[in-house]
């Protein structure tokens, strides 16, 4: 893709992870190569195997007022943990890009944001439920008719816009005063590479000069928990060494929450500035596979994604320099990802070097995608390609290079990251720094 005033590069990165709060802490963490898989201490009761998971342990009620969301304390009642997370994480970004209140005109600023379906705690609906129980059939049973007379009215009047995945966006745009394109996204995983190839087009076509993109997304929630045990394999074992992305011994995976923003900027726009530039976006990819019984086909999706990714960059697989993959240590899924990247790459495939983040964090749905690019960017600013956690043996039926054991110093600045959802929903974003 050529040089134009209308190219689109990333001028800040905010981060609320299980890694830590901010960009130096989040790198930081990854450099020293240590997990941030750990007994969870806010959630508890989230039922993990031994209350284990990816938590956000210095973001609570106290930071959030004190510091992290100080300026919207009055509006920290209607927004969830997962919008609360994202907003922080917009805040923060619009900070390390410099981009100050009143710098922009509020017109030329937009947000585009991914976020999960949002789940109300149990809890919260306990007392509405309660009024909702019949016994007409001589059994106490749960009363739909009851439910919408009497249930419904002991709830809360602002309670659905705490759980609206729409809401990080609208409460973005109120406190960032970003007037531009406002969308959403609801894709799961695959919400990070689909927000920056929304957020990239709007911006060449010159509907905004700045847009807040990011994603905000937790599975570390008592029914999220519960859905995802039906879903997918649930890893055990010691804490830190849980989740093994890639690795023969893989057992499953673990529950997160993290968001992370990402300002992409029109570089005529940031050039003037002088923003410091940390990566370029050359091309998006976008693909859904499945069958008419709606069993999904990942590796394909993966596959067609990331080729129409690397074709809109102008680029050849040859190319890439590395793979930020989305394996998550799932003993079936990250085969199908393995299966995807190989046939992208052809002989390349089993010398590219890939690495797997959610080794670090666990996984948090819509939250993962922008922090693995946010940890492949901060990487390269140092020349490196950030290793795998927890990987010993390869798989023999899936052999990749999976980076491990150490960071790996590379020349090549210029990476594919792909994100896949189990229903075969996936994206890829090629990114340059």
């Amino acid at each position: 893709m050529a040089d134009s005033a209308r190219d689109v590069v990333i001028t800040g990165i905010g981060v609320v992870s299980p890694l830590g709060i901010g960009r130096s802490a989040f790198w930081s963490t990854i450099s020293q190569g240590r997990s941030g898989v750990k007994k969870v201490e806010l959630l508890p009761y989230v039922g993990t195997p031994g209350c284990v998971g990816g938590e956000v342990s210095d973001f609570n009620d106290s930071t959030a007022k004190k510091e992290h969301l100080r300026d919207l304390r009055k509006s920290l009642k209607v927004m969830c943990r997962e919008i609360q997370l994202g907003v922080a994480s917009a805040i923060q970004a619009m900070t390390d890009a410099g981009l100050a209140a009143g710098a922009v005109q509020p017109e030329r600023i937009g947000v585009d944001f991914g976020a999960n379906l949002m789940s109300s705690p149990p809890d919260v609906l306990i007392g509405a439920a309660l009024k909702s129980l019949s016994d007409k059939s001589g059994e106490t049973r749960f009363d739909y008719d009851m439910w919408g007379e009497s249930g419904m009215s002991g709830m809360e009047p602002l309670w659905l816009l705490r759980y609206l995945p729409n809401m990080p966006g609208c409460h973005i745009g109120i406190a960032l005063d970003a007037r531009g394109p406002n969308n959403s996204i609801t894709h799961d995983e695959a919400s990070g590479g689909l927000v920056i190839a929304e957020a990239a087009n709007i911006i060449r076509r010159d509907r905004a000069d700045v847009m807040i993109t990011g994603v905000t997304g937790t599975r570390l929630h008592p029914v999220k928990a519960c859905q995802y045990t039906r879903w997918d394999v649930l890893a055990d074992g010691p804490a830190e060494s849980r989740v093994k992305p890639f690795d023969q011994n893989r057992s499953g995976e673990v529950v997160a929450e993290a968001s992370c923003t990402l300002i992409l900027e029109a570089r005529a726009h940031a050039e003037a500035r002088g923003a410091k530039i940390l990566g370029t976006v050359l091309g998006c990819g976008a693909s859904a596979v499945a069958d008419r019984k709606g069993n999904a086909d990942e590796a394909t999706a993966v596959r067609l994604a990331s080729l129409m990714a690397i074709r809109n960059a102008g680029l050849t697989s040859d190319d890439i320099g590395h793979v930020n993959a989305s394996a998550s240590g799932n003993p079936h899924r990250d085969q199908f990802e393995a299966a995807g990247i190989a046939q992208i790459f052809g002989e390349r495939g089993s010398s590219i070097p890939v690495t797997a983040l959610k080794s670090y964090m666990g996984s948090s749905g819509s939250g993962a995608g922008l922090c693995e690019i946010a940890a492949s960017l901060l990487a390269l600013q140092e020349g490196l390609v950030p290793k795998t956690l927890n990987f010993q043996t390869p798989d023999a039926a899936n052999p990749l290079n999976v980076v491990h054991g150490e960071h790996l110093a590379v020349d090549n600045r210029t990476f594919l990251k792909t994100s896949v959802t189990r229903m075969g929903q996936a994206s890829a974003v090629v990114i340059s720094v």
